[in-house]
This record gives structure tokens, sequence and C-alpha cells, in this order.
């Protein structure tokens, strides 16, 4: 998929560097308007509106290669990456234990507070959910 992609973006690339030296390269409209009050070299205010010339359709094509490819790297980019069956194919429907976290098979013993080590003559905080210790007079 990721050959497709790096294709259509290369396609686009070509077609946008060309369509900016098309466009150019073609004669403007308002070139001929001093001419025509003048010297009387063009038909009309704006010069002639004949059929399109080769330029013209050379940057329509090149606008039209350029929409489609940008309509399709905006679909490919939105689209959910498939799983492939690869190796992390395989480990995105497996739900791993965090790192650090304690086995599930070995009971925790007794008084000890989920692997923390207890200093001997320490005072403990009351575990959650319990009462918490009277002082003694």
């Amino acid at each position: 998929m990721t050959l497709v992609l790096n294709l259509i973006l290369v396609v686009q690339i070509l077609s946008a560097m060309s369509m900016v030296g098309l466009i150019l390269l073609q004669h403007g409209k308002g070139a001929d308007m001093g001419a025509s009050f003048g010297s009387g070299a063009s038909g009309s205010l704006f010069g002639a509106t004949g059929s399109a010339n080769f330029l013209s359709r050379s940057t329509a094509a090149a606008a039209s290669i350029f929409f489609v490819c940008t309509l399709a790297l905006a679909y490919f980019g939105t689209r959910p990456a498939d799983s492939g069956g690869g190796v992390m194919g395989e480990l995105a429907g497996k739900t791993l234990a965090p790192q650090g976290a304690p086995a599930a098979s070995k009971p925790a013993p007794a008084g000890s507070q989920g692997g923390v080590a207890q200093i001997p003559g320490s005072v403990q905080a009351p575990a959650a959910g319990s009462a918490p210790a009277k002082a003694k007079p």
C-alpha cells in the first residue's frame, strides 16, 4: 500500500509542476488589450476567444490529474490501516499486561501492599477503603 501512495504522490507532484509551467507559458487575455485600442490587431477588446489551443488543453489535463491524485491521497490517508497478517497484525488482537504489573499467578503475601517493601518501625498508611487506626492514649 505504501508503494501505491508514493506513486500517487509522485504523479501529483509532477502534475502540479507541469501545471505551473504550462500556466506561465500561456499568453494572457489582457496582453492584446493595448493593441486593440490603437492598432486594431485584435478582433475584440480582450482578444479572440476561439478554440482552445494545445497549452490550455494540456493545462486542463494536468489539473484533472492533480485533482484525481488529491482525492485518491485523501481517501487512502483517512482509511484505517489493514492488519496485513504480519507480526504487528497478530499483536493487535492480543492484550498484553503492562510492564511492572504483578503476576496474577503468585498471590501477594499477607500484610504487603502490592509489592511495596515494608520498613520495620515505619508507620504504614491505611489501605484504601479501610477505617483509619485510632491512636492509643
